[in-house]
């Protein structure tokens, strides 16, 4: 029953997320990466937790509510189009990212037109309750990026210290997405707040998920390179967990290899 319902959140996704994919602008050079990224699938999750949450409290979908669900799925991909330049990914969904397939300039520049998008489509929600949420979320997701990229430069950093990296870098958006559905259904605040929490909680169990398949997984069904955060020198739960189990000499040993 719940795979069901899952398959028809998603199903009433498809027209929402077709209509971005297809949308004009010009210069075509600009767009194209867009719809390029965008039609490459993805599990559409943080949407359809838009929609999941606001089931909760309304049973009839409105135009506000599939214009959140557009805006956090095009944030999302806003993020990887900069995140697969600062990570240097060959890879995103089994295919090649838009800074290969293009260059840097271009996705760059793609992502800072979603982004544009994503403010357009929440003015045309016009809850400023949501807008300033939004607006929380998307800080504290850059400074998770950031906080990510300075690790990169220590030898070792404490599991909080990670686990709060994460919490903003990943959990943050699936937090406002369960809020943000939750208040267009009419939630009270006490229940955007749990709904919230759970977000945070399902964003920190996908990321170290998603860090151990980093390692461990297979390139054709995770869709990106594996070792890539091995190779970038990422602080991880599983770094920290092998930094724990050597020796000063085998420490060295590792560091020698990034230098």
């Amino acid at each position: 029953m719940q795979v069901q319902k899952l398959k028809q959140l998603l199903n009433d996704l498809e027209p929402a997320i077709a209509d971005i994919i297809n949308q004009p602008g010009s210069p075509r050079a600009a767009y194209e990466p867009i719809s390029y990224i965008l039609s490459l699938g993805g599990k559409r999750i943080r949407p359809a937790m838009v929609l999941a949450a606001y089931k909760l409290y309304n049973d009839e979908y409105t135009e506000e509510v599939y214009k959140v669900a557009q805006a956090v799925e095009m944030f999302h991909n806003f993020t990887l189009l900069h995140d697969d330049i600062m990570d240097n990914s060959p890879l995103r969904r089994g295919q090649e990212t838009v800074h290969i397939k293009w260059d840097d300039a271009t996705a760059i520049l793609s992502g800072d037109l979603l982004q544009i998008e994503v403010y357009e489509k929440l003015a045309e929600v016009g809850n400023v309750e949501i807008l300033k949420l939004f607006n929380a979320m998307a800080r504290e997701l850059c400074e998770g990026q950031m906080n990510d990229m300075q690790f990169e430069k220590m030898d070792i950093v404490s599991n909080e210290g990670y686990l709060d990296m994460i919490r903003q870098k990943t959990a943050v958006l699936l937090g406002f997405s369960l809020q943000a559905g939750a208040i267009l259904g009419g939630a009270s605040k006490e229940d955007g707040k749990k709904l919230y929490d759970l977000g945070i909680s399902i964003g920190l169990g996908f990321q170290l998920m998603d860090d151990y398949l980093d390692s461990f997984g297979e390139t054709a069904k995770v869709g990106k390179r594996i070792g890539g955060d091995i190779l970038e020198k990422k602080k991880t739960y599983l770094w920290n967990e092998m930094w724990s189990r050597l020796d000063d000499n085998e420490r060295q040993e590792i560091l020698k290899s990034y230098s």
